[in-house]
């Protein structure tokens, strides 16, 4: 998953009369580092700025204001061109990079400014008549304490399986649930609706009604910078992302009949045999999506509540199917003797594939694993389990549309 860029919306304004040579330099803007009830971060833009008799500068962010923005904090001129803006990090001198703009009327750093970071930003420019002016401001961004992330999947550039749903994980509980939700949108060139939920007060997940169409783009543009999602706290993001769709994989388990079948863009691939839970520990009902592949990992009974019932370290082909710990994986250490793939149902509630030691053999598990992408959904039916919770995992096709879609409005 990706931390994404963070911003504050509040840029804010100074008030002061400086004389320099014949004329006078001003700075006027309404507005304070806070709300006028004391809450930092958020709210209306106020700018600090300095006018020559032709030219006016303003910085955006007001001499010794906090809460700064660190997506949109910048200069902009007008009546006049920008002939220097030196930004530093005010105490260290450290100077950040930054341009001017091609038309000398705005400029913007190079990089996304820290938070809760201390700044100083000097400025000049010029009228027509060619006469100078300069402005200043030193500023503190807005803090970790006063603003929310959120970390987000799938990632930009990425191709995914049709089950993959775009997923928030908020670093801090969120009690404005509709304002955050309606500053995110998730548009996919199929035309699908594009429908977000929440899942308590920190995971906000989007989704079509029915799995993506193969071969669609989906964009996502989050727009939380300054939106408030708790009290005193706002949003720091500010981005567009994009992901493509690729083919179409469901595989289906039948715990009846202990088989996987593949099918992919409507054929069906092959159908393989597999060991799903035992009857003391079943595996799981519902849709479930690939969230994460490991060519091989640990699995350790007590990372699940089971004391130590087992302890494998080097389990081949996995792929995670929920949160608490259910995987499609290989199993080598029932290849010998009366292997049960197939036949019955072995394991601690994962899916069971046949597989050998060292995950380099041409096997069933292998054979899946490298057909196979995050975002595919596999099925499992007939299990005397109950159906997967649609927050285990990246699983909300188990919530009826109906219910994911009440109060999205709201």
């Amino acid at each position: 998953m990706t931390t994404p860029d963070t911003t504050a919306r509040r840029a804010l304004g100074a008030c002061a009369v400086l004389m320099v040579g014949a004329f006078a330099l001003t700075a006027c803007a309404g507005g304070s580092g806070s709300d006028s009830d004391g809450k930092g971060g958020g709210g209306k833009k106020d700018s600090g700025s300095v006018a020559t008799s032709g030219a006016r500068i303003v910085i955006s962010a007001k001499d010794g204001s906090a809460g700064a923005s660190i997506n949109t904090t910048g200069v902009k001129v007008t009546g006049g061109t920008l002939t220097g803006v030196k930004m530093t990090v005010a105490g260290t001198g450290a100077a950040v990079a930054g341009a001017i703009a091609a038309d000398g009327r705005s400029w913007q750093p190079a990089e996304q400014l820290e938070r809760g970071t201390r700044y100083r930003i000097s400025a000049s420019a010029k009228d027509g008549d060619g006469r100078v002016g300069s402005a200043d401001s030193t500023f503190t961004t807005v803090t970790k304490a006063n603003s929310f992330i959120g970390t987000y999947t799938p990632d930009d550039g990425t191709t995914v399986g049709v089950g993959m749903p775009v997923s928030f994980t908020f670093d801090k509980a969120i009690s404005d649930q509709a304002a955050v939700r309606s500053h995110i949108t998730v548009t996919s060139s199929s035309g699908q609706q594009v429908v977000g939920h929440w899942f308590g007060a920190q995971r906000l997940d989007f989704r079509p009604e029915e799995y993506w169409k193969a071969g669609s783009k989906v964009t996502m543009k989050i727009d939380l910078d300054g939106v408030e999602g708790a009290n005193g706290v706002v949003g720091v993001q500010k981005k567009t992302v994009s992901f493509t769709i690729g083919r179409s994989q469901v595989s289906t388990v039948d715990v009846n009949t202990q088989t996987m079948t593949v099918v992919r863009d409507g054929q069906t691939l092959k159908s393989v045999p597999i060991s799903a839970g035992s009857p003391e520990f079943t595996t799981y009902n519902g849709q479930m999506v690939i969230s994460e592949k490991l060519k091989e990992t640990r699995m350790d009974s007590r990372t699940v509540d089971l004391a130590n019932a087992y302890d494998i370290p080097d389990v081949p082909h996995a792929m995670r199917l929920t949160t608490s710990g259910t995987f499609i994986h290989g199993n080598y250490w029932y290849n010998k003797g009366n292997p049960p793939f197939g036949r019955t149902g072995t394991s601690h509630g994962c899916v069971g594939l046949q597989d050998v030691q060292g995950a380099n053999g041409d096997t069933p598990a292998k054979w899946f694993f490298d057909s196979s992408m995050i975002g595919d959904v596999v099925i499992v039916k007939n299990s005397a389990d109950k159906q997967v919770a649609p927050d285990n995992g990246l699983n909300g096709w188990n919530l009826p549309w109906s219910e994911w879609t009440a109060g999205a409005a709201s």
